[in-house]
């Protein structure tokens, strides 16, 4: 009998280079959630007839797909922290993804997940056991692509799938290195990934005299402007031009294989923007980085195919190129050819990532890999640049500024003690990430704690969050129905951040924090 019940309760990628704007996102004029809710009412311009054209899809079915994706997607974030441990994946359902499936290893855990509005899945093993299964295998396969060229963690059968065209061959090998057999399901397949690039056509950044990728999203580390793109694209040092051929910037940080991505600094002459091109003379406006849950629509924009779309299929997924293995991408059905590499993976507004590389092609179909964005922000100290982005030179800091009658930021209170501190303002849905739209980094073990004031009246909320190496996710909540919050967390020593929310009403704010 299956161990696994179903609780049913009702390349390489150029894209055009992306104009910047100079300066750290401070504050965030919407929530994500709002965002997205608000983008997949109104889609980007190109995204619901792209869907039509990759998903088969009438307008009607994509537009309420992309409000379902939409909607859904908070509650995954919020029940893959409520379960922890417990959570075993979480994947969209249906041609239009109307339902959410969230998996956990505890039958206790039902009630929880059906009163979100989702369905429970009861596995065998957590994600995290999973992962684990899913380095065993990477550590124990040779880096020859017929002995698997592709391993990944697929949530809805509660196992590490390996494709491989020496089936036989691969089986062998991991059971001699002791991998759990009945974790890993091992397919025959010859799809043999390749970066995808070095192809003229369409806009584009050039590394050297012959070299082309695409730029991928634009991001900011202090003042200095910049793009990120695939890592194969050219190594730290390394100087790009323009599609205009003009001098553009130098790459500051790169890695492939193990990784695969890059940052390259761009000169004054090149402005930051938070736009995407849709492949058909429009842009599509970057909002922010929430992850997108597996089953999620999800576009890429390249140099030389364009705009396609398709979706998520499995994430934390190790790759073998000719030049050896790319770990922790994400497996999608959008199609890509050589020339596309580097550029952008969006899911309505929300950055995911760049392209990496994949097999097949735009005419018969095809599978991609993105190398995703939270990654690549948190190796290098960048911040992406978002439709919510306040250029450099501004009197006021973003986020603390005062609008009429909201006053000036409340005494500190209670919050004594604490040897950091921030300030801002928000109205009423809005939120912001401190400390300054970015991240603070703990080396050791220890008690982080945040305290927030606001003014009386008001409904304020404080969220801590942690990168897990994969996405950011919450490890505290302080949610009461009071304008103050404390929080009190001991972790493990990596990268934290605060989350401002204004539940209900507009405040300035002040919030103070130790860290271990």
């Amino acid at each position: 009998m299956s161990s696994r019940h179903a609780i049913t309760t009702g390349c390489v990628l150029t894209i055009t280079a992306l104009t910047l704007t100079a300066a750290p996102a401070v504050a965030q004029a919407r929530t994500a959630e709002t965002s997205a809710v608000e983008a997949a009412r109104k889609p980007p311009p190109g995204m619901i007839e792209a869907l039509q054209r990759d998903l088969g899809l009438t307008r009607e079915e994509a537009e309420t797909r992309l409000r379902n994706e939409a909607r859904m997607t908070p509650v995954e974030e919020r029940l893959r922290g409520q379960l922890g441990s417990r959570f075993g994946g979480a994947w969209f359902a249906g041609s239009v993804a109307q339902t959410l499936v969230v998996a956990t290893t505890s039958p206790a855990d039902i009630a929880l997940i059906v009163a979100a509005g989702a369905r429970a899945e009861i596995v065998t093993r957590s994600l995290a056991d999973l992962q684990a299964v899913k380095k065993h295998i990477d550590q124990a396969l040779p880096t020859r692509q017929e002995t698997g060229s592709v391993r990944y963690i697929d949530t809805k059968i509660n196992k590490v799938v390996v494709l491989s065209t020496a089936v036989t061959t691969t089986t062998n090998i991991l059971e001699n290195a002791g991998v759990d057999p009945v974790a890993v399901r091992v397919v025959s397949s010859d799809e043999k990934p390749r970066p995808l690039g070095d192809v003229v056509g369409g806009e584009a950044y050039y590394i050297g005299s012959a070299s082309r990728c695409s730029v991928g999203f634009s991001v900011t580390r202090g003042a200095q402007k910049g793009f990120v793109s695939a890592g194969h694209c050219g190594k730290v040092g390394a100087a790009t031009t323009g599609v205009n051929r003009a001098a553009q910037g130098v790459f500051e940080g790169s890695s492939f294989p193990g990784s695969d991505y890059a940052w390259v600094a761009v000169n004054g002459d090149w402005t930051p923007k938070p736009l995407v091109k849709n492949g058909s003379g429009g842009t599509v406006t970057v909002a922010g980085s929430r992850v997108a849950v597996e089953g999620a629509s999800v576009c890429r924009s390249g140099s030389t195919t364009g705009w396609h779309c398709g979706t998520i299929q499995q994430r934390d997924t190790s790759v073998t190129y000719p030049q050896g293995t790319v770990s922790e991408v994400t497996r999608t059905t959008v199609c890509a050819e050589p020339g596309d590499s580097g550029g952008s993976f969006i899911a309505i507004d929300q950055a995911q990532g760049v392209t990496s590389g994949g097999s097949g092609d735009c005419t018969s179909g095809g599978v991609t890999y993105f190398q995703p964005i939270g990654e690549i922000l948190a190796t290098y100290g960048l911040t992406l640049v978002t439709d919510g982005t306040t250029p450099p030179g501004t009197s006021t800091p973003p986020g603390t500024s005062t609008p009429p009658g909201t006053g000036t930021p409340p005494g500190t209170g209670t919050c004594t003690g604490y040897p950091q501190s921030v300030t801002g303002t928000l109205n009423n849905g809005q939120s912001v990430y401190q400390p300054n739209n970015r991240y603070y980094r703990s080396t050791v073990a220890g008690v982080h704690a945040g305290c927030l004031d606001a003014n009386d009246g008001v409904d304020f909320d404080l969220y801590l969050q942690k990168w897990n190496g994969r996405n950011w996710s919450v490890v505290a909540t302080a949610d009461s129905p009071s304008p103050d919050e404390k929080i009190s967390y001991t972790g493990t020593p990596g990268y934290y951040r605060y989350r401002v929310v204004s539940a209900n009403g507009s405040s300035p704010y002040t919030l103070k924090y130790k860290t271990p």
